[in-house]
C-alpha cells in the first residue's frame, strides 16, 4: 500500500512538474516603454539588451520618438529579467524586473516602464564643445565665411565620430543618421520656396518703384521720406528675407542720398534696423523665426497676434530717436533737386513687367494665405513655400536653371545644414542640457526671471554674433525651460525671438543685412565703420530691448 501511494505521488509530482515546464514554454513577454534623458528628453537609437536567468535573449533599440518594443515568446522562466540600455555619450542603465512586477493576461506577460540615461562628460563633450567654438570664432571674428566655418564644423564631429569613436564609444560624438535628423528640412525648404518668388518678384522693378513711391509722397520732405522708407522697408521685411529686402532698397537709397547730398549712413541705417525689426513680426520675416517656429511648431498667426504689436511700437521707438540723431543731417538736405531726383527715379525704377508682377502678387497672396491658415490645416509653411515657387515657375516661364544659379543663396541653405549638424552634435553630447539646466536654476523656475534672462541673454549675445547659430543653439534650451517652467506657455519662444532679433541691431556684425548694407554702401565710397555704426545703433538696440522686455511681461 505505502508502495502504490509513493508511486502515485512521484507520478503526480512528475506531471505536475512537466505541466508547469510545458506552461512556461508558452509565456510570452512584452516589455514596451521609452528612453529618456534626465531632460526628458526622448533617446533614439538607444540599444537595449534583454537577459533572462543570465542568459542573453534579445537587442532591440529605440526608435526616433524614444520609444521600444520587446517581444520574446516561449520562454520557461521569468526570474532575473535585466534590462541593459546603452548609447555612446552617454552613461549604461541597468533595470531589472521582478516577475511580481508583471502584469499577466492570457499567456502573456507585460511590464511597461521608462528608462533614463544620463549624458557622460567625457572626451565626445569636450569635442563637441571646442568644435562649437571654433565655429563661433570663425563666424564671429570673420576670419572665413560662415557657410565654410559651419561645413568645417560638421565636418569635423563626424570625422572624429568616425575614426577614434570607431575604436573607443568615448569619443563617438554624432552618427550619421542622428545628423541628418539635426537638419530641419523645414526651414531649409521655406528659404528655398521664399528664395525662388522674391528672385522672379526682383524682375519686375516691383522694390525699386516702391522707394521712388515714398520719395514722392514724401514730397520733399526728409524725415518723412525716412519714415516711409523705414516702414516700407518693415513690412517687406516682414514676408521677405531681410538681406534680399536691403539688397533691393539700399541701391535705391543710396541715389537718392547722393542727389540730396547727405550721409547715406542716415537713411540706410533707419533701413538696417526696419528691416531687422520687421522680420521679427512675422514667422517667415527673419530666419531665427523660422528656426523657432519649425522647432516649436508654432503657426503664422501666433507670431502676428503675439510679436507684430510688439514691433509696432518698437518701429516708434526706432523712429522717434532717429529724428534725434540724424535730424541735422536730414536739414542738409538739397531740397531744391527734388523735381530732378524725382524724374531720374521715375525713368530708371519703374515697374519693367506688369504682368509678371500680376502673377507674383496673385501667388504670394496664396502663399501667404496658405502661412495663415497652415496651423489648421497641420501643414508644414515650407510646403506653402514650395507650392507658390512651382506655381510662380510654371505660370511666369523663367529659366528656372538661371533661377536656381542666380536667386537662390546656396551658400546660405548649405550654411544652415552644416550649422544644424554641429548644434546637433552638442545637444547629442549632453551641452545643451547642460546650459539648459544652468538657466533654469538661475532663473529659479520663475517665469519673469526667465523671460527677462532670455531676451536679454540672446539680445546681447546676438550682437556680438551672428543671430543664426545663436539662436540654433538656443532652441532645445528654451524648449527644456517652457516644459519646466509653470505657466510658461509660448512666452519664452516669443523672448527668444525679440532677443535674437532685435539684437541683431546691436553692432554691424549682428545680423546678415547689416553686414550686406554695410558692404553696398562701401562699394559706392561710403564707408560704415563698427564704431560709427555702435555709437548710433547701441543706444537704439537697448532702448528696444527694454521696450520689448516690458510688454513681453504685460502681455505674458
Amino acid at each position: 500500500m505505502l508502495k502504490k501511494i509513493f508511486f502515485l505521488s512521484l507520478f503526480l509530482f512528475a506531471y505536475n512538474s512537466f505541466a508547469v515546464t510545458g506552461q512556461d514554454s508558452l509565456n510570452k513577454l512584452n516589455i514596451s516603454g521609452k528612453v529618456i534623458d534626465s531632460y526628458n528628453k526622448l533617446i533614439s537609437d538607444a540599444e537595449l539588451d534583454v537577459s533572462i536567468d543570465g542568459k542573453y535573449y534579445k537587442t532591440e533599440k529605440t526608435s526616433s520618438d524614444g520609444s521600444f518594443i520587446i517581444q520574446i515568446d516561449s520562454l520557461q522562466s521569468l526570474n532575473n529579467i535585466e534590462i541593459k540600455t546603452s548609447k555612446p555619450t552617454y552613461r549604461n542603465n541597468k533595470l531589472e524586473i521582478e516577475k511580481s512586477q508583471l502584469a499577466y493576461k492570457e499567456g502573456t506577460y507585460s511590464f511597461f516602464s521608462d528608462i533614463t540615461i544620463d549624458h557622460i562628460l567625457g572626451p565626445a563633450f569636450y569635442i563637441s564643445v571646442i568644435i562649437l567654438l571654433l565655429v563661433y570664432i570663425l563666424i564671429g571674428f570673420d576670419l572665413c565665411h560662415r557657410t565654410l566655418a559651419a561645413s568645417l564644423g560638421a565636418a569635423l564631429v563626424l570625422l572624429v565620430t568616425y575614426t577614434f569613436g570607431s575604436f573607443n564609444q568615448g569619443y563617438f560624438v554624432i552618427s550619421f543618421e542622428d545628423a541628418m535628423k539635426a537638419i530641419d528640412l523645414n526651414v531649409i525648404f521655406l528659404l528655398f520656396g521664399m528664395m525662388i518668388i522674391v528672385g522672379i518678384m526682383k524682375i519686375t522693378g516691383v522694390f525699386q518703384w516702391l522707394a521712388y513711391k515714398s520719395y514722392q509722397l514724401a514730397k520733399g520732405n526728409i524725415l518723412t521720406l525716412v519714415i516711409l522708407l523705414s516702414v516700407i522697408t518693415a513690412i517687406v521685411s516682414a514676408f521677405l528675407d531681410n538681406v534680399t529686402t536691403m539688397l533691393l532698397i539700399a541701391p535705391v537709397t543710396l541715389e537718392i542720398t547722393m542727389i540730396l547730398g547727405i550721409n547715406p549712413f542716415s537713411f540706410l541705417l533707419p533701413e538696417i534696423m526696419a528691416s531687422n525689426m520687421g522680420g521679427t513680426a512675422t514667422l517667415i520675416g527673419d530666419p531665427p523665426n523660422i528656426m523657432i517656429g519649425s522647432y516649436a511648431g508654432l503657426t503664422f498667426n501666433q507670431f502676428v497676434v503675439h510679436l507684430t504689436p510688439i514691433i509696432i511700437v518698437c518701429m516708434v521707438v526706432l523712429l522717434v530717436l532717429i529724428k534725434f540723431y540724424f535730424g541735422k543731417e536730414y536739414a542738409k538736405a538739397k531740397i531744391e533737386n527734388v523735381d530732378a531726383l524725382l524724374k531720374k527715379l521715375k525713368e530708371e525704377y519703374k515697374i519693367t513687367d506688369s504682368q509678371l508682377l500680376k502673377k507674383s502678387l496673385i501667388v504670394l497672396g496664396i502663399v501667404i494665405l496658405m502661412f495663415i491658415t497652415h496651423g489648421f490645416l497641420h501643414m508644414e509653411v515650407s510646403i506653402a513655400a514650395l507650392v507658390g515657387a512651382s506655381l510662380l515657375l510654371m505660370i511666369s516661364k523663367v529659366n528656372i536653371v538661371e533661377v536656381l544659379e542666380k536667386e537662390v543663396e546656396w551658400p546660405t541653405l548649405i550654411f544652415f545644414m552644416m550649422l544644424f549638424i554641429v548644434v546637433g552634435a552638442a545637444e547629442s553630447t549632453g551641452l545643451i542640457q547642460m546650459i539648459a539646466n544652468s538657466v533654469s536654476k538661475l532663473s529659479g523656475g520663475n517665469l519673469t526671471i526667465a523671460i527677462l534672462l532670455i531676451i536679454w541673454v540672446s539680445g546681447i549675445a546676438s550682437s556680438i554674433i551672428d543671430n543664426i547659430p545663436f539662436t540654433a543653439t538656443m532652441l532645445p534650451i528654451v524648449a527644456y525651460l517652457t516644459h519646466t517652467i509653470p505657466g510658461a506657455g509660448n512666452t519664452l519662444w516669443w523672448a527668444l525671438s525679440l532677443g535674437a532679433c532685435l539684437g541683431g541691431n546691436g553692432t554691424l556684425v549682428g545680423a546678415s543685412a547689416n553686414i550686406v548694407t554695410a558692404g553696398l554702401a562701401e562699394k559706392r565710397g561710403y564707408k560704415i565703420t563698427f564704431f560709427n555704426y555702435l555709437k548710433v545703433c547701441a543706444p537704439i538696440t537697448l532702448a528696444t530691448l527694454v521696450v520689448s522686455s516690458i510688454l513681453l511681461l504685460l502681455l505674458k
